[in-house]
């Protein structure tokens, strides 16, 4: 599976900070030194609707901390995945009459689309989880026979006891576990499970739903979990730097991933930082798909509203806050967007320099976006202002925004 094309990142003079960034396991801030390659896995889409805007909001953050480290001399390995087939996909394809693999390649490169125009800078490695088979069955075995899985009536669920780290991602209670599993694709209530939390990493072929060759395993497809590990461990190895997602992949996905991986290497932990997005909401709740409340970009976009603006709306908030969308929010970024590309579509302006040392300063404070776009607020109104008299510093913003904040002016 292909991604989408990479946008130009502007060479800035000077160098960025190292990134402090909230860690969801520690519950603190830690300051991430990666080797000269800096590796992160982000959780792709399931595609059946995208893109919306809690999406979008997501991967603009750690678009942020690609910027970020990009900033800092640093390559970045960057791996995103695509669940093309799972329950809700098959579920959304019947429910409309098309054929599943239709329905996944139409929204895949619908994705792609929007995350082109948003300016998302793309993965390295961007795999379905179909394509990842192969790869997932010879884990999912190693798991079965090293008593770390069992068979029930043909599936094979994974021991979340063969873990001794478990637990450590998310640092919930059995309780808050055993719902949210229910309510996140699990199945805590079915019979003959040693443990309720238990997930499935493969599920036995079912009438009338797709399933591939599992070797020993039998016909079937994989779980959730376990299709981002054998993508992960394949291309970053344990202990990468960043796991990436919106704060509803923490559990389980994230916790059980990590659990998957560390049964199968006995190495902890599977990331240095588990990196959590805040929701975005609409109308009072939850943007999500089982509620229908969604504003897509690519809707935007054919709405005659600039992708730049978008962008700055989710910029407009820290990356781990729940907020909601409103009209308001898009038109303060478009006024946003005018201010900007006026104050630097002049010849010369007030000296840029430390301007730039303000938006690294603030993207590398746990991602702090709304204090970099306050700075460039003031330097914008400055020139609105007064004026200046350096001819080099419009272009100095200009491409500080670009390569910093993804924003093209």
């Amino acid at each position: 599976m292909h991604a989408w094309p990479a946008s130009e990142v502007p060479a800035l003079p000077g160098q960025g900070r190292d990134l402090r960034i909230h860690d969801t396991a520690t519950g603190g801030s830690v300051t991430l030194d990666p080797g000269p390659v800096a590796r992160i896995y982000v959780c792709g889409i399931t595609p059946y609707d995208a893109t919306h805007l809690g999406h979008a909001a997501t991967y603009n953050a750690f678009d942020l901390v690609q910027r970020v480290w990009l900033d800092t001399k640093r390559q970045v390995h960057y791996v995103q995945n695509v669940t093309d087939v799972d329950d809700p996909l098959l579920e959304r394809a019947e429910r409309d009459g098309i054929d599943w693999v239709a329905l996944a390649e139409k929204e895949t490169a619908l994705f792609r689309e929007d995350m082109t125009a948003l300016r998302m800078l793309p993965p390295q490695h961007y795999i379905g989880a179909v394509e990842a088979i192969p790869g997932i069955v010879p884990l999912v075995e190693r798991l079965r026979d090293a008593g770390a899985a069992y068979e029930l009536e043909g599936d094979v669920y994974f021991s979340v006891e063969s873990d001794p780290n478990f637990g450590t991602v998310s640092h919930l209670d059995a309780a808050t576990m055993r719902l949210l599993s229910a309510e996140r694709g699990g199945d805590p209530d079915r019979p003959g499970k040693k443990n309720p939390l238990d997930p499935m990493l493969w599920m036995a072929a079912r009438e009338g739903e797709p399933s591939w060759d599992g070797g020993s395993l039998g016909r079937g497809r994989p779980g959730w979990h376990i299709e981002c590990v054998a993508i992960a461990l394949d291309h970053l190895g344990m202990g990468f730097d960043v796991q990436g997602g919106g704060s509803d992949l923490a559990f389980p996905h994230h916790e059980m991933g990590a659990s998957h991986a560390q049964a199968l290497t006995g190495e902890f932990p599977m990331a240095k930082a588990y990196v959590h997005a805040g929701m975005v909401a609409l109308h009072g709740e939850k943007m999500s798909k089982s509620k229908g409340n969604l504003v897509f970009v690519s809707t935007l976009r054919q709405d005659g509203v600039d992708p730049a603006a978008i962008r700055l709306a989710l910029l407009a908030h820290h990356y781990r806050a729940d907020w909601e969308w409103t009209d308001q929010v898009l038109e303060d970024a478009v006024a946003r967007l005018g201010r900007w590309r006026a104050a630097v579509s002049r010849p010369d302006g007030p000296p840029a320099e430390a301007l730039v040392e303000e938006i690294r300063e603030a993207l590398a404070a746990d991602l702090d976006a709304p204090a970099a776009l306050a700075a460039v607020d003031r330097w914008a109104a400055l020139q609105d202002e007064r004026g200046g008299t350096d001819e080099g510093a419009p272009g100095v913003v200009s491409r500080a925004v670009d390569a910093l904040l993804g924003v093209a002016l």
